[in-house]
């Protein structure tokens, strides 16, 4: 172990070491910037785009499912086995309603594009979702304004509706919206309730831009072949896989599936993105983590080089510390720590620059720095200046003193 007498010469005759050759200290020290400052920005983003990514999908709620015939994540070949099975059907609610015995609540909702608009303000293709008065209590969104409407209004298909935060913003940028009477894709809809933001990176999947109104109106007005999801909250007190296993077994049964039969829906929930969103940002980081070490292992490359011609350079002062009683672990620490300052102080710049760059990258792409990938950052400098400058380090610590004083 260094002694903390060894330990404090040592970094004074780095220190010293550093400042009589300040030009190539400093062009070694941007290489190790350029390398931190690419594996930050890297950590940042993919960081900022996970907390976005998992504050978006909270938008599907955390006891949430969604029985519909495709799946959110499958291959192509699923795709095509899942466009030609049957479309859901709204009677589908009422009989898992009336059998289910782990959910709160189910809605049966079906979407379409229609232009909205009040007086001389327009929102094109708009989305719009047909559902019942269920609906609020089967997703789990929050109403910031207003109310939902009542299940004499959705079963009358009276020409109400609820709108999202940006469809609010962009109809109503000065006015309350309550009671307010919008055009939905040419008929008229008053206004109960508007959403409380959800945000996030899934545009017209959350609540922001939807416009919500009767399923039976949707119906009459804008055709009936559609596709239905149903929307079902699983109960607080129920395991959300015992509630897909039940709601598996009526679904089967509901679509008339003899044993042996393959599902022919799929029951899709919030947790399939995570795992989908994980497995893929793995691969991004594990290929972008490479590519910028490339630049640590050249910035390392470059520490090693300039280490091997400071021994060299210092050779005899290395024999005559050892002649007067210096001891190899006390030169080794001596090289190694001259080279951890060097890519620390590296580091630290290219931290300095990652902090504005990750804010301009904001504008673009979500990104996070908590202090976690600074502390990574700094320790990863600290280990490339290490890294390198072992072998430089031990050749100076087992010198001959004898053959270092002799060297010219």
């Amino acid at each position: 172990m260094v002694s903390l007498f060894e330990f404090r010469e040592g970094l004074s005759v780095s220190l010293r070491a550093l400042r009589a050759n300040k030009m190539r200290s400093v062009l070694t020290m941007i290489g190790i910037a350029f390398g931190i400052w690419a594996v930050t920005m890297m950590a940042t983003a993919i960081e900022g785009v996970g907390r976005a990514f998992e504050k978006s999908t909270s938008a599907f709620g955390s006891k949430v499912v969604y029985i519909q015939k495709f799946a959110w994540a499958s291959g192509e070949e699923e795709w095509w086995k899942s466009r030609n099975r049957r479309n859901m059907k709204v009677e589908y609610a009422d009989y898992i309603l009336h059998h289910a015995t782990l959910i709160d609540a189910v809605a049966p909702a079906v979407a379409t594009f229609k232009d909205a608009s009040f007086g001389s303000r327009t929102m094109i293709a708009a989305f719009i979702t047909g559902t019942t008065h269920y609906y609020q209590e089967a997703s789990g969104t929050t109403i910031a304004e207003g109310r939902f409407f009542s299940q004499e209004e959705s079963d009358g298909g009276r020409p109400v509706c609820a709108i999202g935060a940006n469809v609010a913003e962009t109809l109503f940028p000065n006015i309350d919206p309550i009671d307010q009477v919008i055009k939905v894709g040419g008929f008229p809809y008053r206004v109960l309730a508007v959403f409380e933001k959800q945000g996030g990176m899934f545009g017209a999947f959350t609540s922001d831009n939807r416009i919500y109104i009767p399923i039976r109106s949707f119906m009459n007005q804008f055709g009936t072949r559609r596709d239905v999801t149903l929307n079902v909250r699983v109960a607080q007190s129920a395991d959300i896989e015992d509630a897909k296993e039940e709601l598996r077994g009526i679904m089967r049964k509901v679509r008339q599936l003899n044993v042996g039969q393959e599902d022919d829906f799929r029951i899709n929930e919030q947790e399939l993105l995570n795992r989908l969103f994980r497995s893929i940002t793995a691969v991004i980081a594990s290929i972008g983590f490479f590519i910028t070490g490339l630049a640590l292992f050249v910035g390392g490359i470059g520490i090693m080089n300039i280490m091997y011609v400071s021994v060299s350079e210092r050779t005899k002062e290395i024999g005559i510390r050892k002649a007067i009683g210096a001891r190899r672990r006390t030169i080794l620490f001596q090289f190694l720590a001259e080279s951890a300052i060097i890519c620390m102080i590296g580091g630290l710049i290219g931290l300095l620059f990652a902090f504005p760059s990750s804010l301009l990258l904001n504008q673009v792409l979500p990104t996070a720095m908590p202090l976690s990938v600074v502390f990574v950052a700094l320790i990863v400098s600290a280990l490339v200046g290490i890294v390198s400058g072992f072998l430089p380090a031990y050749k100076a610590a087992k010198m001959d003193p004898v053959e270092a004083l002799r060297y010219e």
